[in-house]
């Protein structure tokens, strides 16, 4: 496949996920890379299931309206202080945005980029009424970020990575716009004998199984990019039916679900990584 090639399945698969999340963000109990109407990642699971703890979630406002379409809680333990530049990349309906925002304090600065109009506007609309001033969303891609190098001292994301069919450029954008001494830590969806037929089946790629890759090339994605100290410090790994429920049983993938199925070394996982850029 040649370069022009690449480019254009790049583009159809990012139109593919943005109108799959256009869509999902105007139904509500939805976690996790989802595409369908009930279910992915778990049936109707909750951000406590996820990582967040209940004060978090207690801290937002009444009149809220965010679902999480996290696989994990990236801010967890995380050492975000006040006054530091947190980004988020695919913020989604604002969720970490709005804990990030409340780590940083009036002194710092917390930036989403999405490239969903559908996504922003709602994300907007929870941090008007969270009644935030340091927090903004900006549309683009992750793959190139409209984000200014070296002027961030984080970069968080939460089962997002997995969805762009270039993550290369991804690890190279992060390591662009992070501080010297940044850190970078996402969560995230890797797998382990993914077999073609299953990278290729554009009604799982939104489902965050099809654009997967193992978390050896993510650890060496990221050092390939210049990010050192690259490691995993969370892991979830699912079961076979656990990956029945990462799918919906509809005719269009109820064949996608018994092949999997006849497939017992597929191995997918949801994991928390972390990485630093090198200080000067």
């Amino acid at each position: 496949m040649n370069t022009k090639e690449k480019k254009v399945d790049a583009k159809k698969i990012r139109e593919e996920v943005k109108k799959t999340y256009a869509e999902a963000i105007s139904r509500k109990g939805l976690s996790c890379c989802s595409n369908f109407e009930e279910n992915c990642c778990a049936i109707k699971i909750k951000a406590e299931d996820i990582g967040y703890k209940e004060d978090e979630l207690n801290n937002l406002p009444a009149d809220s309206d965010i679902t999480t379409f996290g696989c994990g809680n990236p801010l967890a333990y995380s050492e975000v202080r006040e006054g530091d530049v947190v980004l988020d990349l695919g913020p989604g309906a604002g969720l970490d945005l709005l804990i990030a925002a409340r780590k940083v304090g009036p002194s710092g600065q917390v930036i989403g980029v999405d490239m969903t109009e559908e996504m922003i506007s709602k994300a907007e609309k929870n941090i008007k009424s969270a009644g935030v001033k340091n927090v903004e969303v900006r549309k683009g891609l992750i793959e190139d970020l409209p984000i200014k190098s070296s002027s961030v001292d984080w970069v968080i994301s939460n089962c997002v990575i997995n969805l762009s069919p270039e993550k290369e450029k991804v690890f190279s954008e992060i390591n662009r716009v992070l501080k010297p001494g940044g850190r970078m830590v996402v969560s995230d969806m890797v797998g382990e004998n993914i077999p073609e037929w299953l990278k290729e089946n554009k009604n799982l790629y939104s489902a965050c199984i099809s654009g997967v890759i193992s978390e050896k090339e993510y650890l060496s994605g990221l050092r390939k990019a210049g990010l050192e100290k690259a490691k995993v410090s969370e892991r979830k790994t699912y079961q076979s039916d656990d990956l029945e429920l990462l799918i919906k049983s509809t005719p269009e993938t109820s064949k996608d679900i018994e092949r999997i199925a006849r497939e017992p070394d597929i191995k997918v996982e949801s994991i928390k990584i972390s990485a630093y850029k090198p200080a000067l």
